[in-house]
């Protein structure tokens, strides 16, 4: 799909998308606001024991939709923003969340000036992103870090058998092309990033700290129904 067809895609969805995601993982007994949890709690301490205190830090969210990451991580982060390529989606985001700066982009330039950012991260994004596009907007993200700051991208699992049954079945994943970890890594080495690693998450229902240092100890297998990458501009 084209740029231009995946914002049209999300616009038409801006007013339903947690009810589509609900129906597509209603097999598992769980919500979509217990898997944004799970991940909002997970970027919060990959931050904490990675960069500093999220208190300090300005993030950026790229691709945020309606920003259902924002209420759980404008009360930890200095400074939140959110940039979409559906206008739609962030009008709703905004409505949500009047604390958080969102705005609208091409998909591929950031609305941001070099080094101004301490941390990004992208939740299910880049399967949306056209294959040819990924390598750009990877290498900004890269540019508008600053030195020492980090990059997470929360992905798909796509050999994990539950994911790619709700894949299948959510609408607007009809034509999501799913990255492996080789992939996400080589994004961000090629975009300038270093200290790459990659750990798989949600192999058990990771919610609370005590589940989540069980959901630690599967990490290395690619067992999660999820994945994320993260590296650092240095």
């Amino acid at each position: 799909m084209k740029q231009e067809d995946v914002a049209q895609e999300f616009d038409n969805f801006s007013g339903s998308y947690e009810a589509a995601v609900n129906d597509a993982i209603r097999f598992t007994g769980l919500k979509v606001d217990f898997f944004t949890r799970v991940k909002a709690d997970y970027l919060i301490d990959i931050v904490s024991d990675n960069i500093g205190h999220p208190a300090d830090l300005s993030i950026l969210d790229v691709g945020c939709g309606v920003g259902n990451y924002h209420p759980r991580i404008s009360s930890e982060f200095k400074m939140v923003h959110g940039v979409d390529i559906s206008a739609e989606s962030l009008a709703v985001a905004a409505k949500r969340n009047p604390g958080v700066d969102y705005r609208h982009y091409n998909g591929v330039s950031l609305p941001f000036a070099d080094q101004s950012i301490d941390v990004a991260f992208a939740v299910c994004v880049y399967h949306h992103i056209p294959v040819d596009l990924r390598p750009a907007i990877t290498r900004e993200v890269w540019r508008v870090l600053r030195p020492g700051g980090m990059f997470i991208i929360f992905e798909h699992n796509p050999i994990n058998p539950l994911t790619m049954r709700v894949v299948n079945t959510c609408p607007f994943d009809a034509d999501a092309v799913l990255l492996r970890p080789t992939e996400t890594t080589s994004l961000m080495k090629n975009a300038g990033f270093s200290s790459i690693r990659t750990r798989h998450i949600l192999s058990v229902p990771a919610a609370g700290r005590l589940l989540r240092n069980v959901d630690r100890a599967f990490a290395r297998l690619p067992l999660g129904a999820q994945f994320y990458t993260a590296g650092r501009r240095q």
